[in-house]
């Protein structure tokens, strides 16, 4: 099944928007190689944003079938509009690979992303592969994260070990070693990304979503103090395989950290807790490297949101000192697009009836065929 076109949908913990790939893969020189024809991410409306918070923190049955429809119908107009960017017919695209939206994940007993596939399916005319994360965890894994396959798959160095570190809502890092290998693969959840710094930023100044360009951490000092007393929970501690979400990174979450730092510094400003939150994630991101990465990485590649934010990226270099820190973009393609195309790949395999899951990763019994299909009508 190479040389076809794939859609592939996603939105992440940090709740920006759907962000929507079409990828052809191709089979050369003994590796896969992806070929992003078109991306496009439309952000959330704030009545989008808040329906989809309100549902992580509980709603009527009511709530959230109706939300898992609307949603559907988000991700297929989104799928829509990429397939027009891409200049492509249907009828030349084999699946859609939909993430759908996270609402709950307590790994490895249960998970659950939504976003009604039929409605996608009905929408655009075309097959629909969904729900990747259950088929792992039903097998003892943590289900996350997914995208690894593709990091060592289309994204591996051709010599050297690196590190790829995506900066969504939360934070995970995946470890490839050389020659497009899944030999030797792993990752894990680091932590917060963005997710803990926007929710900050939205709880101190209501009419700003997140820190544009950094400013606000910018502007202020973290305090190390309460990044350390933040970095003693459990979580950090614990030894990969791990994943993490909402569900410990919540508003109760935030609510703490902000009271913390003004206990713990007399007339700390906005930008103070703001710089403060944006070192928690720099800080874990660290922290784990130290931890638990023995493997001879010698650049990381940072993508995702937080990769867009210049004073979280100057803290994260400053934090690995002695390691090469660069965008993805520079090397591969738009840093954003990464996940999309990676739900694109697990589409492909799930058609090629091939594993999804790394196991080294998830820590499930087995190697286990991700998603379920949805025909288009």
């Amino acid at each position: 099944m190479s040389d076809g076109v794939y859609i592939g949908l996603m939105s992440g913990t940090s709740l920006d928007g759907i962000s929507a790939a079409a990828v052809r893969f191709t089979e050369r020189d003994g590796r896969l190689k992806s070929e992003l024809i078109a991306f496009r991410s439309t952000p959330y409306s704030r009545e989008q944003r808040d329906r989809m918070l309100a549902a992580m923190t509980g709603a009527s049955a009511a709530e959230y079938s109706s939300l898992a429809f609307d949603f559907g119908a988000w991700l297929g107009e989104a799928a829509i509009g990429v397939i027009a960017d891409a200049g492509i017919s249907r009828k030349e695209i084999l699946a859609i690979g939909s993430h759908g939206q996270t609402l709950w994940h307590a790994a490895p007993h249960d998970t659950w992303q939504f976003g009604e596939s039929a409605v996608i399916a009905e929408r655009t005319g075309v097959d629909v592969i969904s729900d990747f994360r259950v088929a792992d965890v039903a097998a003892g894994g943590q289900g996350a994260p997914l995208v690894p396959i593709a990091d060592a798959l289309l994204w591996s160095g051709e010599k050297h070990w690196h590190a790829l570190q995506n900066i969504g809502g939360i934070g995970n890092v995946t470890i490839v070693p050389p020659g497009g290998t899944i030999e030797g693969v792993r990752a894990f959840d680091t932590g917060p990304g963005v997710g803990v710094i926007d929710a900050v930023v939205r709880t101190l100044e209501p009419s700003m979503n997140f820190d544009t360009d950094g400013r606000i951490a910018a502007a202020g000092s973290p305090v190390d103090a309460v990044v350390d007393e933040l970095l003693a929970a459990p979580y950090f501690k614990a030894a990969p395989p791990k994943s993490t979400g909402r569900e410990l990174f919540n508003a109760q979450y935030v609510t703490d950290l902000i009271a913390k730092v003004r206990a713990a510094k007399k007339g700390a400003s906005t930008a103070d807790i703001v710089a403060t939150a944006t070192a928690l994630t720099a800080r874990s991101i660290a922290d784990a490297y130290r931890r638990f990465i023995p493997e001879p990485i010698e650049e990381v590649l940072i993508s995702g949101g937080g990769a867009r934010n210049p004073a979280l990226a100057q803290m994260i270099e400053r934090q690995l000192d002695g390691l090469v820190v660069r965008r993805f973009g520079e090397i591969y393609m738009d840093g954003e697009a990464k996940e999309a195309v990676a739900f694109a790949l697990l589409a492909k395999l799930f058609l090629e009836r091939k594993p999804g899951n790394v196991v080294a990763v998830t820590g499930a019994r087995g190697p286990r065929i991700l998603g379920k299909l949805t025909p288009a009508p």
